[in-house]
């Protein structure tokens, strides 16, 4: 369910295409993660009964020792072999019981508001303080029905740096749902640096072109989304068929000095329930990595080409109050040996780089 408006790309402001690409690579590959349901829960039955195959295993994740969409570790463990960092975006999201009663029987607010998490958890602000201290960046989820609202956004936002104990740079929409340009106008007020929302969750590729896009002209940027996982061909069902899609992708990225990002979210990294997706993840970093691609996450991107351009603010901004500087507000990632960090950069539009 993608929830981009259509004619999210006909925005004046997303005609440019610039695409800066760090010295000594090929092109770029964002790393991101939306944290929409860490636990298995009413999933657990819904899949027995349509999974007769794996009845037994889909029920078995109903025990309170087991939690098969909890895959933090997992996902860090194979970014810290290939040396890379990613983005994990949080999502504070109401729970099925805070809606109106009469939705509660309802298949989409199921969908849409159960199986959430609160970022007040323990364990949810444990994992933030680890993937912080790693280095993985932690952003905003905005909620389903945030796009067209301000405080709303700006309570999630809250609820998000109150967990990470540090500002947020940037985020995605649940859903992709993007109102365009108000969600852009909302997060830029409240100091957020780019968006990653302008994509699809049914169709892969470069859409919206190569290059990142600026809809206000200054500082704040839009990194479109070439692939959500579950845009793929399953990997389950033909793994060769979903890593062709990929790989052809990725030629196209490098022949194209792209800007690429892509989304896999933590829970398909459950080999029992989403197999083969863990293994496509890995491929496709390792094999950007070996075509000369940089690869990490985008708040890392933004700060390594320096993305902030001062711009004239079409109006004030809540991000005045906050601590200054981006290089200020990224702690450096915990890289194995890697070449880069270099302070100079080729841009293919000549626009935003100095």
């Amino acid at each position: 369910m993608s929830e981009n408006p259509p004619d999210a790309g006909d925005y004046p402001g997303l005609a440019g295409d610039e695409r800066p690409i760090p010295e000594g690579h090929e092109f770029v590959l964002l790393l991101t993660h939306d944290v929409d349901r860490p636990y298995k829960t009413y999933q657990a039955p819904y899949y027995a009964l349509r999974d007769g195959e794996n009845r037994r295993h889909h029920l078995a994740s109903l025990l309170p020792w087991r939690e098969p969409y909890w895959q933090f570790d997992t996902v860090m463990a194979v970014e810290e072999s290939l040396g890379v960092r990613s983005a994990f975006y949080f999502l504070q999201e109401q729970r099925i019981w805070e809606r109106p009663a009469r939705e509660w029987l309802s298949p989409r607010a199921w969908q849409l508001f159960g199986g959430r998490y609160s970022l007040s958890d323990p364990e949810i602000r444990a994992v933030v303080e680890t993937l912080d201290d790693g280095g993985w960046e932690v952003g905003l989820h905005g909620s389903y029905e945030s796009p067209r609202d301000r405080d709303r956004l700006r309570t999630e936002l809250a609820a998000v740096e109150d967990a990470l104990g540090d500002e947020a740079v940037g985020g995605r929409q649940h859903y992709l749902n993007l109102a365009v340009p108000e969600t852009w106008r909302h997060y830029r007020a409240l100091g957020l640096r780019y968006d990653t929302s302008l994509g699809s969750s049914e169709e892969v590729g470069f859409a919206h072109g190569y290059g990142l896009k600026r809809p206000f002209d200054d500082e704040f940027v839009v990194f479109p989304l070439t692939i959500m996982e579950n845009a793929l061909p399953d990997p389950g069902d033909s793994f060769e068929t979903a890593w062709t899609v990929c790989d052809d992708l990725l030629e196209e990225a490098a022949r194209n000095d792209a800007v690429m990002s892509v989304l896999w979210h933590p829970r398909v990294f459950s080999v029992d329930d989403f197999p083969g997706y863990g293994r496509l993840y890995r491929r496709l970093v390792q094999s950007a990595l070996d075509r000369g691609a940089w690869v990490g996450s985008p708040a890392e991107f933004y700060e390594a080409v320096d993305l902030g351009q001062p711009g004239d603010a079409a109006e004030p901004r809540e991000s005045d109050q906050r601590s200054g500087p981006l290089c200020r507000r990224l702690r450096p990632p915990r890289r194995q040996s890697t070449d880069r960090g270099s302070e100079r950069w080729r841009t293919r539009s000549g626009a935003g780089c100095r």
